[in-house]
Formats: structure tokens, C-alpha cells, sequence
């Protein structure tokens, strides 16, 4: 069975960063692309970043670029997000994604 499990969400300042990390298990970690979404309060769902399994080239969404960094360590199991230059636009519950399936997310909250 799929399992992914996020964590290190938290409350950082405007500006701040953060690192959020996603612990797959169930499937072949090094086969499928990753990904991470966001879902804020009264927003829809949101691409944050993704990273291919097999040549690690990454994918921002437009509002992220330059400030998110995705990554994965196949020893691990994981993929991180780094996030840089929060922004209070930034505040949201992130989610881990590979392949139809869905972690419980993480909470960002970015405070002004």
C-alpha cells in the first residue's frame, strides 16, 4: 500500500524558510515522478514543484520559481521541498503526490 508522509511544516516569519519532507513507502520510490501541491483557504489546488524519477529535472509552478527548491534521496525514500523568501501567500497545507496518490499534507503558516 501506497504511504506518504509528510512532515515539517510549521510557523516561519515573512522571509524565513522552511524544509518539508515527504517519506514514500509501498512503491518503487526511484520509478515515478514526484511531486508537491498546496491547498490554501479558499484556493484551489495549487502546483508547487515536481521532479522527475529519472534524469532529476524539476518543475516549479509560476508563484514558487526561484524561491522552491524539490529534491529527492532515493536512499531515503524522500523528497523535500525547500522553501526560500516566504511569503505570506506562501501559508497553505503542502501536499506529497506520486501517481494518484496523496499524503495528508503538512501546515505552512507564514506570519507577517
Amino acid at each position: 500500500q501506497v504511504q506518504l508522509t509528510e512532515s515539517g511544516g510549521g510557523l516561519v516569519q515573512v522571509g524565513g524558510s522552511l524544509r518539508v519532507s515527504c517519506v514514500a513507502s509501498g512503491f518503487s520510490f526511484g520509478s515515478y515522478d514526484m511531486g508537491w501541491f498546496r491547498l490554501a483557504p479558499g484556493k484551489e489546488r495549487e502546483f508547487v514543484a515536481g521532479i522527475s524519477s529519472t534524469d532529476g529535472v524539476v518543475y516549479n509552478g509560476d508563484a514558487t520559481k526561484g524561491r522552491f527548491t524539490i529534491s529527492r534521496d532515493s536512499a531515503k525514500n524522500t523528497v523535500y521541498l525547500q522553501m526560500n523568501s516566504l511569503k505570506p501567500e506562501d501559508t497553505a497545507d503542502y501536499y506529497c503526490y506520486v501517481g494518484g496518490w496523496w499524503g495528508k499534507g503538512t501546515q505552512v503558516t507564514v506570519s507577517s
